[in-house]
Formats: C-alpha cells, sequence, structure tokens
C-alpha cells in the first residue's frame, strides 16, 4: 500500500475541464490507459463546482481555482467557452508556471496560443504555456499531403471534408439520432445545434439561429492547415495550401476526406502507394478493402486507401481517407504531455 501512495505522489497530476464530454472522455481514456502514471483529476465543462452522473451515481465536481491549480501539473480543456477562460485567465495569473492545453477552440486568438500538430511536428511543438492541439482534420489533411510531397512536387489539391455529428459534442450526436426517429415517425424535428434537416440529409451550411456555424469551423480548419503546412515548409516536402469545403454529414462519428491532388508532373502511382506508407498512416491497397469512418472509431492515427488516377488529367489521382476525430485530439493532448508511447 505503501509502495502505491508514493508512486500516487509522484504522479503527475492533469485537471481535465469538461471530463464527461465526449472529448473528455476521450482524452481521459487515452491517458489513463497509457501507461505513464497520469491522474487524471475531473472537473466540469465550465470549471464550476457541481454534481455529475458517473456509473450511474451523482459525484461532486469541485471548482477550479488558483487554490486547486496548485495540485496539477497541466489543465486540459475540453469542455465550454466558459470553462475555457475560466483555465486560461487561472493559468495567465500564475505567469504560465502551469501547461494549458485547449481542445475546446475558444482560446485560438490568444496572444500566448502556439498551435501544434504533434503528429507531424515531431521535436517542434511543446513550446509556452498555452498550447492549441491543430485541428483532426487539419492535422489528416497535412500529414498525407506531405507524405505525398515526398514523391512528387504537388501543384495543387481539392479536398472535401465531411464532417461527423461527434464535432458538436453529445448534443450534435443526440439531435442526429433523435432526429432520424422522428423521422422515421413523421414527427417533428429537433434542430437546437444544426437549425437544419440533417438526418437523411447532407448540410453545406447550418441554419442561421446555429450556435455554431459550419463556415467558421471551416475557417478554423483551414488557419490550422496554413499553420501546420507553413511550420513544415523548410523540410523539402513543401505543400501549397489545399481548397477544402467542409460538407457536415449524417454520420455519428469519424472525419471522411476526399482529395483531389494535381502534381507538377505525371505521377508513378506506385510511387505514390509507397510515399502514403508511414508511422501515422495505415494505407490501404487496392486489394484491401477501403477504410470508412466506422472502421476508424478508437483507432488512432489516419487511414488512406482507393488511390486512382484522376482519368481527366494525367498528372492527378484521387484519395480516400479516414480518421477518428476524438482519438486524433486525444493523441495530440497525450503528445503534449510527453506521455510515453505517444498513442
Amino acid at each position: 500500500m505503501a509502495s502505491k501512495e508514493r508512486l500516487h505522489r509522484h504522479a503527475r497530476h492533469i485537471a481535465l475541464v469538461g471530463s464527461d464530454t465526449l472529448l473528455g472522455r476521450e482524452i481521459r481514456d487515452v491517458l489513463e490507459s497509457s501507461g505513464s502514471g497520469i491522474v487524471v483529476e475531473r472537473f466540469a465543462a465550465n470549471g464550476e463546482a457541481s454534481f455529475a452522473e458517473e456509473e450511474g451515481e451523482a459525484v461532486y465536481r469541485e471548482a477550479l481555482s488558483a487554490a486547486t491549480l496548485k495540485s496539477y501539473d497541466a489543465i486540459v480543456c475540453a469542455g465550454s467557452e466558459a470553462g475555457a477562460l475560466k483555465a486560461y485567465e487561472l493559468a495567465k495569473a500564475a505567469g504560465g508556471a502551469i501547461k494549458l492545453i485547449d481542445c475546446s477552440g475558444y482560446l485560438d486568438q490568444k496572444p500566448e496560443a502556439r498551435i501544434g500538430a504533434p503528429l507531424i511536428d515531431t521535436g517542434k511543438t511543446g513550446k509556452g504555456w498555452l498550447l492549441i492541439p491543430a485541428h483532426s482534420a487539419a492535422v489528416s489533411i497535412a500529414a498525407v499531403l506531405l507524405q505525398l510531397a515526398g514523391a512528387a512536387a504537388i501543384e495543387r489539391a481539392v479536398i472535401e471534408i465531411f464532417e461527423p455529428a461527434s464535432e458538436r459534442g453529445s448534443k450534435g450526436i443526440a439531435e442526429l439520432q433523435q432526429q432520424t426517429a422522428n423521422l422515421l415517425a413523421f414527427r417533428p424535428l429537433e434542430k437546437q445545434v444544426f437549425d437544419a434537416q440533417l438526418s437523411f440529409n447532407l448540410l453545406p451550411a447550418y441554419g442561421e439561429e446555429a450556435p455554431v456555424q459550419l463556415a467558421a469551423v471551416e475557417q478554423r480548419i483551414e488557419m490550422h492547415l496554413a499553420t501546420a503546412l507553413a511550420r513544415n515548409a523548410h523540410s523539402g516536402r513543401a505543400v501549397p495550401m489545399p481548397s477544402i469545403r467542409l460538407i457536415q454529414v449524417p454520420v455519428f462519428h469519424g472525419y471522411s476526406f476526399s482529395a483531389w491532388v494535381q502534381f507538377e508532373a505525371k505521377p508513378e502511382l506506385q510511387e505514390i502507394n509507397k510515399s502514403l506508407v508511414s508511422q501515422s498512416i495505415e494505407f490501404r491497397s487496392a486489394e484491401q478493402e477501403v477504410a470508412t469512418n466506422v472502421e476508424s472509431a478508437g483507432q488512432s492515427g489516419i487511414m488512406v486507401g482507393d488511390v486512382r488516377m484522376d482519368r481527366n488529367d494525367s498528372r492527378a489521382v484521387w484519395l480516400w481517407m479516414v480518421t477518428d476525430n476524438l482519438r486524433l485530439l486525444a493523441d495530440s493532448v497525450a503528445s503534449f504531455l510527453d506521455v510515453a508511447g505517444g498513442r
């Protein structure tokens, strides 16, 4: 017992704000199963004192404060804007003595923010006290394009991104599920998250009353993608900024991407396929089944396949990509915290 107490005392303690959100649970699972000895303390999404349900029982969550902050090595935000802003003010008041990793998307514009993508920025990120893991879609696109650029110079790319409902959290998933049930029962639809019918439908934009607009999400992905590509431009694999389009699709989990990439000269398909094999990318050859967003659930990294030459452009290829949006972000958090093994 004494040895266990000593181990607990010397473990790194992480304050997870928003531990009960979809993303918060994923981050918790990745950190706690990493074998690194990290202890995750749970806080409500807004950082205030509250009761939460856990395994059928009410559990009290204390408020995040300057006093409680002294017990932690880092704060991870995966909750609401209020929770992120509270964590920011507390960490700032601590003079940068504690690392703050914001996955909520609300602190990007803070002057201390440093956007990083550990999946492709090995050894280049982790500086500063306010760290922003790059958007999962931006990381996926950058990782694949950088690999392709290692085989042949890219002239331009066009990528359609298919957004899952889980990007809008538990409320997004619940609304999609409820819309589907109501449509089949000929009942009115709930539209609080998307302000539009998503079930059995594709959305290039949300309704005007949606709390988050799809165009704003697209702009955030674009900003993070530009940052990731610029940071790696000196690697000898410079990639021009691609054109992207974000579309909301009626799926629960996982990003899917349809990418068109044009090279400066006609590429060899075999070389293109070979370049896509890497530690972070699982490449599926023509003889294998094409990966789907359902298959990517719970998996780290990116799956790429269905690579084919464009019949109307000998210098271009089409390819298909999928990734678990929540797991990719949780893995970035683990990397920022230098979790051994880097899931």
